[in-house]
């Protein structure tokens, strides 16, 4: 009876794993009812690790190559069943292929804006996107960490742990970098290795490598984006507070165009124009003062305007006129005026 059920034995003597291509991770090779044949013969192909469990305790691992299966080949599996050198009967184990195929153009982003602490403002919230790649480096520990006894283990499964990841520990890359928040697009290379460098640590706990980061985009919150404009036009400017002013009343010249075209709220923009003119002399003063000059003497020493900023003054001028923001009278005082300087 024995000999019989010997006999009906299926035995393996060629054990490989072909990739289908679906982003299978880990494949078990089936061994359902059959016994692995001592001298069988194992191949691993390029981008693959094969790894020999027995009773749940990793055995012995192998990387590409073709191999015989022998006690000499398998030393920590002959070890755990206890075998002879001699011994030479057909074996239970299970077999698992690992693909170690690096997975390109892995996605990361924030669904949602995340708070990040920033020297220059304090908190903020941001949006970010772009792309990773990573790989199997260490088939034992993704095999008790992750792919467990399942048949097989895909990228999809593992996509969203990874992701949250990466997420996790873009607070942690802002920081490390020490690039102020308004210059992250500009340092999007060194914000991508800084993000690398925080979360690679926790790859490597589920057995893989992260090989490369991408950041393809950062998204300022609408508050910033209008302070990153403000402090471009500064950058433009300069320190001089005559070009500032300048600066700051064509910023509402627009505004007080809408107004004026809609029929509203021309006498509020023209006040609020009269206003902020009015800080601006203030200012002016203050800042004299503070220079141990006179307003007087802060005018001397501005620069003369040129014929052309002349001539584009007049034409704002004549566009507040037709607009009727202007009287008559107040376009021809200031026309003359602007007039002298010409001559």
């Amino acid at each position: 009876m024995a000999l019989m059920d010997f006999i009906k034995k299926q035995f393996i003597d060629v054990l490989q794993w072909t990739e289908s291509g679906d982003g299978t991770l880990a494949w078990r090779f089936p061994m359902a009812g059959m016994e692995i044949q001592n001298g069988a013969s194992l191949t691993v192909r390029e981008t693959q690790i094969a790894v020999f469990v027995n009773e749940g305790q990793v055995a012995d691992v192998f990387g590409p190559g073709m191999y015989t299966l022998t006690t000499q080949t398998l030393p920590v599996l002959t070890y755990l069943k206890n075998w002879d050198k001699l011994f030479e009967s057909p074996f239970k184990s299970d077999v698992y292929f690992f693909s170690t195929r690096q997975q390109i153009d892995q996605r990361w982003g924030t669904p949602q804006p995340i708070t990040i602490r920033d020297k220059d403002f304090g908190a903020v919230r941001v949006r970010a996107f772009g792309n990773y790649a990573w790989h199997i480096a260490d088939a034992k520990q993704f095999h008790s960490q992750i792919a467990g006894t399942r048949e097989t283990y895909t990228v999809q499964e593992l996509e969203g742990q990874l992701r949250g990841l990466m997420l996790q520990h873009i607070a942690d890359a802002v920081a490390a970098s020490g690039i102020p928040f308004l210059d992250l697009a500009a340092n999007q290379i060194e914000f991508a290795k800084q993000l690398q460098t925080a979360t690679a640590p926790e790859f490597e706990k589920l057995g893989l490598a992260l090989d490369s980061v991408t950041l393809q985009s950062v998204s300022l919150p609408e508050e910033l984006q209008k302070i990153l404009d403000q402090k471009i036009g500064m950058g433009m400017i300069g320190q001089n507070m005559g070009q500032f002013m300048q600066y700051q009343t064509a910023q509402s010249l627009p505004k007080m165009a809408e107004g004026a075209a809609s029929g509203g709220g021309v006498a509020g923009d023209a006040m609020g124009l009269g206003a902020g003119l009015a800080l601006g002399q203030v200012m002016a003063q203050q800042l004299g003062q503070g220079l141990g000059v006179g307003v007087g003497a802060a005018a001397a020493a501005a620069p003369a305007q040129s014929p052309e900023q002349i001539m584009a003054m007049l034409e704002k001028l004549g566009d507040l006129k037709s607009k009727g923001i202007l009287t008559d009278e107040e376009f021809a005082a200031k026309k003359a005026e602007l007039l002298k300087k010409l001559g």
